[in-house]
């Protein structure tokens, strides 16, 4: 989901004086840490961001372990709404990596939605997606935040990769992209906790896709 892409959304302005450019949800777990060592990495000199989380011990020792010394820590429980509105409006986008999302992903959302906050996860959940869309849509089109699931996995290979091989095929004839995967490496246990989370609820993932079409 990705509400008001056009220019000019509403309270750009303020959003620019913000404490932070970017705030990673998450950033002492498995896939986090990975994300952090990334933006260690690539991140300009001038992005000013934050590690996140719930455990402030964890995030000192994901933080020490990258040398970002120089990067604020910040704590907020994935349940506690009040802490979770307050990070959002310190800073203009919020990427979160704490799944699964269907237990601990909607207070997040809403609080980015609530203050105009972009977000992005990497959810692969459809049924939170869809209920993603019908509790905060409205209120993200209201305030300027833009929604973004799916950048993790589910994404990045399949829709990323066909785009990307689409674009360097011939124009104005019929195609058709078969893709296929192989790896070597095992999911992660928040990758199984949120596929058994998921696969736990058939009635309620098909409820909800009902009511979003």
């Amino acid at each position: 989901m990705e509400s008001n892409t056009l220019p000019g959304r509403p309270h750009e302005t303020a959003r620019k004086d913000r404490e932070f450019d970017l705030v990673l949800y998450g950033a002492s777990g498995f896939v986090g840490a990975l994300t952090a060592a990334y933006l260690a990495e690539h991140a300009p000199p001038s992005l000013r961001w934050a590690l996140a989380g719930r455990g402030e011990e964890k995030l000192e020792r994901t933080r020490a372990a990258l040398g970002l010394e120089s990067v604020p820590v910040l704590t907020a429980d994935a349940e506690d709404a009040t802490a979770l509105r307050a990070l959002a409006a310190r800073t203009r986008v919020v990427a979160t990596t704490v799944g699964p999302y269907l237990r601990y992903g909607d207070a997040l959302v809403g609080a980015c939605a609530d203050a105009g906050t972009d977000y992005a996860d990497l959810a692969g959940e459809p049924e939170f997606i869809d209920r993603s869309y019908l509790r905060h849509e409205a209120r993200a089109r209201a305030t300027g935040a833009r929604l973004v699931h799916g950048c993790g996995f589910d994404s990045v290979p399949a829709d990323l990769g066909a785009h990307f091989t689409v674009g360097r095929l011939p124009e104005g004839v019929p195609l058709r992209v078969d893709g296929f995967l192989s790896v070597d490496a095992a999911p992660s246990g928040g990758t199984v906790d949120s596929t058994l989370t998921a696969l736990g609820h058939p009635l309620a993932l098909a409820r909800a896709a009902r009511e979003r079409a």
